[in-house]
C-alpha cells in the first residue's frame, strides 16, 4: 500500500481525478432566463379566433344552444360586442400584459369585467411573469368601472386615468 502511494503515476492520476471533480463541482453554471420575447415557433402559437365561416357557425350554434340551455354562450366569444378597448388604460397593464390579454381573446373592458373567479384564476396561471397581477392590481374591478363608463367612480377609487 505504501508503494502505491509513492508511485508517481498513481499520484498523477489521483491529482487529475481531483481536478476534474473540482471543476465539475465549482464550474460556473449556465444561467437561463425565460421571457415572453423569445422566438415563437409555429407549434407554439395559440389558435386565435377569426371572422371566418367556421367562427360564424360556432357563434350560431352557441346562440341556439344558449337559448336551449338558458345561457349566454355567444357573449363569451371574443369580438362579440364591439371594437377593442385600450387595455393599457388599466392601472398595472402595460404593453406586454395588454398583448398577452389580447392573444387570449380579451380585447375589451366588458370581457375582463365579466370574467368569473375560476376564469381569472385560469387566466392568471397562464400569464407567466405577470402571475398575480390581475388580483393584486384589481384589474377586473377596474375594467368593470370602465365597461360601465363610470370614469368618475374609477378615478375616485384608482386615481386619474
Amino acid at each position: 500500500m505504501n508503494e502505491l502511494i509513492q508511485n508517481p503515476v498513481v499520484i498523477a492520476i489521483a491529482a487529475i481525478v481531483v481536478v476534474l471533480l473540482l471543476y465539475l463541482l465549482l464550474r460556473p453554471k449556465q444561467r437561463i432566463t425565460l421571457s415572453d420575447d423569445g422566438t415563437v415557433r409555429p407549434h407554439m402559437v395559440l389558435p386565435t379566433e377569426g371572422k371566418g365561416l367556421a367562427d360564424e357557425a360556432a357563434a350560431a350554434v352557441g346562440d341556439v344552444a344558449g337559448e336551449i340551455l338558458d345561457a349566454q354562450v355567444h357573449a363569451e366569444l371574443p369580438g362579440a360586442s364591439g371594437p377593442p378597448d385600450d387595455l393599457q388604460v388599466l392601472k398595472g397593464v402595460g404593453p406586454k400584459l395588454a398583448a398577452m390579454l389580447n392573444e387570449r381573446g380579451l380585447t375589451r373592458f366588458d370581457q375582463i369585467a365579466g370574467l368569473s373567479e375560476g376564469q381569472v384564476e385560469a387566466l392568471d396561471a397562464s400569464l407567466g411573469a405577470f402571475r398575480g397581477r390581475l388580483t393584486r392590481d384589481k384589474i377586473v374591478e377596474q375594467a368593470d368601472y370602465l365597461a360601465r363608463g363610470d370614469r368618475d367612480g374609477f378615478e375616485a377609487k384608482f386615481g386619474k386615468l
